[in-house]
């Protein structure tokens, strides 16, 4: 099959480096870059959902793992993702400890949310990956949501949910840079309370 493609908007040329224009990926660009990859992306078209409790009303439409995504920064500014399932209790306290991050976490702003990953409040995804072209931010997965077959997440927009097998998830991430950490951080109790 060859090597997958080049996340749109990243041009590549004997005399510059990787160039990424600043549009973000559209969610038919990135169903592109999904098809690219022999991936299958069932998508679900809705009104707009803003917070898991909105989501909710979806179960029994669409099958599988939803989830919930903690777009967060540490001590010295490194980025992660952290995608869980929707119902997961995740301390943030001690989260850094699990990661293995410098001090506490606490959450990146909305223009660092819209620079790296490309999407708004409310539509944060490990699909925003795609825009990531500089490989900034660590996505991480929770074990726990791993252990669906299925997993659903927004394509860059929330007013759709798309579906993926958690193999392709992975294998979407590995395509644009960012291999997954996949990590247990869920259900853990808070290991103390220091910096």
């Amino acid at each position: 099959m060859g090597a997958p493609p080049a996340p749109p908007g990243v041009v590549k040329s004997p005399l510059t480096p990787l160039f990424r224009p600043p549009m973000t990926t559209t969610p038919d660009q990135l169903f592109a870059f999904l098809d690219g990859l022999g991936i299958a992306h069932p998508t679900m078209t809705h009104p707009p959902l803003f917070t898991v409790e909105q989501s909710q009303a979806l179960r029994g439409k669409i099958p599988g793992g939803h989830t919930k995504n903690l777009f967060l920064r540490d001590k010295t500014q490194a980025v992660y993702l952290v995608t869980a399932p929707e119902d997961a209790v995740i301390d943030l306290k001690g989260l850094h400890r699990v990661l293995g991050a410098s001090g506490r976490f606490s959450f990146g702003s909305t223009e660092l949310l819209q620079e790296l990953l490309g999407v708004a409040p409310g539509s944060v995804t490990p699909f925003g990956a795609i825009n990531d072209s500089e490989g900034r931010v660590t996505v991480v997965l929770d074990a726990a949501l791993m252990e669906h077959a299925v997993i659903n997440a927004h394509p860059l927009t929330n007013n759709m949910t798309t579906s993926v097998a958690r193999e392709d998830l992975v294998k979407f991430l590995k395509a644009t840079g960012h291999p997954p950490r996949i990590e247990r951080v869920s259900g853990l109790s808070d290991a103390g309370d220091d910096a």
